[in-house]
C-alpha cells in the first residue's frame, strides 16, 4: 500500500506530533508499505532527514494553542503539496491536525480519495475553531476516518467540529527506548530529568526550577538534567547562582541521545501546566523504565494507564 502522511509542524523542532508521525512511518515501512511524509523543514541541508521525508519548505512561527508552532502555508506551499499528492498516487492519505493552518489543512482541501485524520490538540475553548469551523467543514467532510489521541482531543472534535473520532492513544517504538543506557560521564547523584521546550511556559520548566530549593533541602546532592530547544543561557540566568551547580542544561539533544536523557534520570518529571492532549514524553520515559512524576492534567492519566498491570 502507498501511504502519504502529512505533518503540519516543522520536522526540525522536536514535538509530540513529529514523534508520532516518525514512529508511525517507521512502523508502516517495517510492515512492507511504501510511506512518504510531507512536512515543513526549516533547513533541509542541515536536518538529518529520513529517506521518506519530503521537505515542503520553511515554516514560520505562529502562536497556537498556548505555544509557538512553526507552520507552512501560502501559494508555494500549496503548489508543493499538490505536486506531492499527484506524484505520490497514494492509496490512503493520513493527515495530522487538519484544522491547523499548515500543510495538513492544505492537503485536506487538495486531496481526493481515502483520507484519515488524527487530531492531537486538546483545548477547552478555541476561538479559531469557533470562527473558522464552518469554513473548514468542506475539507473536513472529505475525511473518511477520524482519530483522536486522547479523550481530551476527542472532546475538541465533538464540541468544535461535530461528529466523532475513534480514540487511539499515542504509542512509541518501544525497541528504541527499551534498554537505553544513561548518557556517558554522568555524576553518580540522584537525577531528575526533564525534556521539553525550555522556553515554553506550558511545558513547566519554571515550575520545576521554582521547586528546586525545596528539593535540594530534601536531597542535597540532587541534580536536574534538562534537555530541549530554547535559549539555554536565558534559562540559566533565571536560576539563583547558589543553585546553578544542581542544574545541567543540555539544550537540544539528538534523536539518538533522547532515550539516554530519560535513562539518565532516576525519575522523569513532567511539570506541564496546560495545553497537553496526551503527553508522549510520559510513555517515552516509561518505555525506558524510568518512573514518572507528572502534573495533574486531565490528559496525563491516559498514558499512565498504559502501564502494564
Amino acid at each position: 500500500m502507498r501511504v502519504g502522511i502529512v505533518c503540519p509542524y516543522t520536522w526540525d523542532v522536536p514535538g509530540g506530533v513529529q514523534a508520532h508521525v516518525r514512529d508511525l512511518a517507521d512502523s508502516l515501512i517495517g510492515l512492507g508499505h511504501y510511506v512518504s511524509v510531507l512536512t515543513p523543514v526549516d533547513d533541509p541541508d542541515e536536518a538529518d532527514l529520513p529517506a521518506y521525508v519530503v521537505a515542503a519548505g520553511r515554516a514560520v512561527p505562529v502562536p497556537y494553542n498556548g505555544s509557538v508552532a512553526r507552520l507552512a502555508f501560502g501559494p508555494l506551499t500549496l503548489a508543493r503539496t499538490r505536486r506531492w499528492l499527484r506524484e505520490g498516487a497514494f492509496d490512503v492519505l493520513h493527515i495530522h491536525e487538519p484544522t491547523v493552518p499548515s500543510l495538513s489543512m492544505l492537503a485536506c482541501f487538495a486531496a481526493s480519495g481515502p483520507m484519515v485524520a488524527t487530531f492531537h490538540t486538546a483545548t477547552a475553548r478555541s476561538r479559531a475553531l469557533q470562527v473558522f469551523g464552518s469554513v473548514l467543514q468542506p475539507g473536513l467532510e472529505k475525511i473518511t476516518g477520524r482519530i483522536a489521541v486522547s479523550s481530551a482531543a476527542r472532546r475538541v472534535v465533538v464540541e468544535h467540529l461535530g461528529g466523532d473520532a475513534v480514540l487511539i492513544p499515542n504509542g512509541v517504538s518501544v525497541a528504541r527506548f527499551q534498554g537505553a543506557q544513561p548518557l556517558p560521564d554522568q555524576p553518580p547523584v540522584p537525577t531528575v530529568s526533564f525534556l521539553g521546550r525550555i522556553d515554553e511556559q506550558r511545558k513547566g520548566l519554571a515550575v520545576l526550577l521554582e521547586a528546586l530549593p525545596e528539593l535540594v533541602e530534601l536531597v542535597p546532592d540532587v541534580r536536574l538534567l534538562v534537555a530541549g530547544p530554547g535559549d539555554v543561557e536565558e534559562v540559566r540566568e533565571t536560576i539563583p547562582a547558589a543553585l546553578r551547580s544542581h542544574v545541567d542544561l543540555l539544550g537540544l539533544v539528538s534523536e539518538a541521545d533522547l532515550p539516554r536523557v530519560y535513562a539518565t534520570g532516576d525519575v522523569y518529571c513532567a511539570p506541564n501546566t496546560k495545553g497537553e492532549s496526551f503527553g508522549i514524553v510520559l510513555i517515552e520515559a516509561m518505555a525506558t523504565g524510568t518512573p514518572v512524576v507528572a502534573s495533574d492534567l486531565d490528559a496525563f492519566p491516559e498514558p499512565c494507564a498504559m502501564l502494564p498491570g
